[in-house]
């Protein structure tokens, strides 16, 4: 709660003086009229400087007495008032910044002025000026003393101008080791433009988590904290970050403007804010800036990570930046595996930023990712994700993200060695990179080294708090109930994504908790669009119990795979196994041996040593066989 200080200052922002004693605003020297309303509130703002000054604080010091409705009232009405004095705006705030349902920041630079009494003042109260050189008295400097010493406490006590941050800095200030950048607001009163807020979004992201020193929460998390009314310190505390950035975007024909500032979490203070305008053929370097700018606030010491050579410095063609950041956005939605749909209309996006600008590194990124984790893949996808790589090598060899592309290919083609080899370069190269770990951890959990494979997966659920990284190696170690917890958890946060019902689908399973594995299927299913397999499923289940309802899905799965529309093979596999159908599971499992170039969202063989689902077949023969064909012990 803050608390009115009395004050007896004078002090000055850009051309603008407030002096306490007097209750005056001047501007360029000339009194300036303010009301009284205004005025305490600037009075208030001034007192605290860079903190945030609550809507209840204001009510609590100036409206104590009025009824909610008359305080919101007056308090809009004050804050126009002062605002039309100053001349500032709320949409690009020089000195009051709105946090809207929350309250207002001074942001201005503020400095103390000299405060003692002017001698035209002194000659009105009856006090006759000492000639120049006449002698001192012991009396006076004993008063001048103590008017310094006061003067010095009250400046500190303040915090006027900053005095007391500046002074105490290196002992004082917040600690930042790790950040979350929340989901940048689109300012421009176009909602058709929240595409590009949230690519500016993803590109910060992006930059700062190649600072190596600091942990940078995914945007998978982040994202999830747009148009949140949750407070600060508790989205600081759900992530478990030291600081927020949090701002706007407000783009205007080719001209952007990009303000953002940097928030002790735990605490809710405001440590920095900057505005920025661009073209928007200089947005990348634009956000390279920022994110600059914001490791310099945050420690002087900070060293860029190996990947810090994004290609994004040069200007941007910006046919190729619309096209990449319209197919960002389908992608991020199509994200959880349950619309191939968005992912190829995000693909022509893509490749459409590319014909514009072929030395566009992004579009190459996120061309990859719309070829992968499809129902029905091919050896098309294959040859474009493998191209895609290879450019992004060409046009920077740090290129974590290419090398993920890579692994992910030698793995699904049994390249174990080669595999893991890109799989390190990628944690190394981005060690913010929550796919990066996960992905390693995921393959090292799937040779046999769970607990490697364990610690990897951590480390991105680390950087992803919201995500979900852990459960399949949970599953592989036999932690069912472990498992699911956190799936239920997440499940309830992210109702929409049928990948964590799928999950906890394949967790209830492996426990024998049969009916709830039905339950979370049925719900995966509709949210892949598969309704009718979950309307049979649901009713074998009720007729036949939990054998029929695998029987049904298998051959709903079956069918949809004779219409070309999915092939995903360890689904089936361990749908007939089951059902005790194990030559119908093998049959499934040597098509994904056969055809690994069409495995995509499917687990296929990837994880089949230690794939609990398929757990009975392991005693077979032919599972031993097939492991023998595949490069692993058996």
């Amino acid at each position: 709660m803050l608390q009115t200080r009395p004050s007896h200052l004078v002090v000055r922002f850009s051309e603008f003086e407030v002096d306490f004693r007097k209750g005056e605003l001047r501007k360029n020297g000339s009194r300036t009229k303010l009301q009284d309303q205004p005025f305490r509130i600037l009075q208030i703002l001034l007192q605290h400087p860079g903190d945030l000054v609550t809507r209840e604080d204001l009510q609590r010091q100036i409206w104590p007495s009025d009824t909610f409705v008359d305080f919101e009232k007056g308090l809009n009405n004050a804050i126009k008032r002062l605002r039309d004095t100053l001349g500032d705006s709320a949409e690009q705030p020089q000195f009051i910044e709105t946090h809207p349902k929350r309250g207002y920041r001074f942001i201005g630079a503020v400095a103390a002025l000299d405060v003692a009494p002017r001698a035209e003042e002194a000659g009105v109260r009856g006090e006759i000026p000492e000639p120049a050189g006449s002698r001192v008295h012991p009396q006076r400097l004993a008063i001048g003393a103590v008017f310094s010493v006061a003067l010095v406490v009250i400046l500190f006590g303040f915090n006027v101008g900053g005095l007391r941050d500046r002074l105490l800095a290196r002992d004082s200030a917040p600690q930042i080791q790790s950040l979350a950048v929340l989901p940048l607001q689109n300012l421009s009163g176009d909602s058709t433009q929240e595409y590009f807020s949230d690519g500016l979004t993803d590109t910060l992201i992006t930059n700062l988590a190649q600072i190596g020193s600091l942990r940078v929460i995914s945007r998978t998390s982040s994202m999830q904290y747009k148009q949140t009314k949750k407070s600060l310190p508790e989205i600081a505390r759900e992530l478990s970050v030291d600081g927020i950035v949090e701002g706007t975007v407000q783009r205007s024909g080719n001209h952007v403007q990009i303000n953002v500032q940097l928030i002790h979490g735990a605490s809710d203070k405001h440590l920095w804010a900057q505005s920025y305008e661009r073209e928007v053929s200089d947005i990348f370097g634009l956000e390279k800036e920022v994110a600059q700018n914001i490791a310099r606030q945050v420690s002087s010491k900070i060293t860029e990570a190996p990947q810090a050579s994004t290609g994004a410095q040069k200007s941007v063609n910006e046919s190729a930046l619309e096209a990449y950041l319209q197919g960002n956005f389908l992608l991020t939605r199509g994200e959880w595996g349950g619309n191939d749909k968005e992912k190829r209309k995000a693909s022509a996006y893509f490749q459409k930023a590319i014909y514009a600008d072929p030395d566009f590194e992004p579009a190459y990124v996120g061309l990859a990712e719309s070829h992968h984790n499809l129902f029905r893949g091919s050896a098309e996808d294959v040859l474009i994700r493998s191209k895609a790589a290879q450019k992004l090598l060409e046009l920077n060899p740090n290129s974590a993200a290419a090398h993920v592309v890579l692994a992910d290919l030698k793995w699904h083609n049994f390249d174990w060695v080669a595999a893991e080899e890109e799989f390190r370069k990628a944690a190394e190269l981005a060690p913010n990179n929550a796919d990066a770990h996960d992905e390693l951890g995921t393959f090292l959990a799937a040779t046999g080294r769970l607990d490697d494979g364990l610690r990897e997966c951590q480390i991105a659920q680390t950087l992803d708090p919201n995500g979900e990284h852990l459960s399949p190696v949970l599953e592989m170690k036999g932690e069912y109930d472990r498992a699911a917890a956190m799936l239920v958890e997440m499940a309830r946060n992210s109702p929409e994504n049928g990948m964590i019902n799928y999950e906890l689908y394949r967790t209830y399973t492996a426990s024998g908790n049969q009916k709830e594995a039905i339950d979370q299927l049925v719900k995966a299913l509709i949210s892949f669009g598969m309704q009718d397999i979950a309307t049979a499923v649901q009713g074998s289940y009720a007729k036949s119990g939990y054998r029929g309802a695998m029987q049904t899905l298998a051959r709903g799965l079956e069918d949809l795979h004779r219409k070309n529309l999915v092939f995903v093979p360890e689904n089936m596999a361990a749908a007939y196994t089951a059902t005790g159908d194990s030559d119908r599971a093998f049959y499934w499992l040597n098509q994904a041996y056969e055809h690994r170039e069409m495995v995509s969202h499917d687990f296929g063989l990837d994880i089949l040593q230690v794939d609990p689902l398929l757990a009975p077949l392991r005693s077979d023969p032919r599972f031993k066989d097939l492991l023998r064909r595949m490069g692993l012990p058996q």
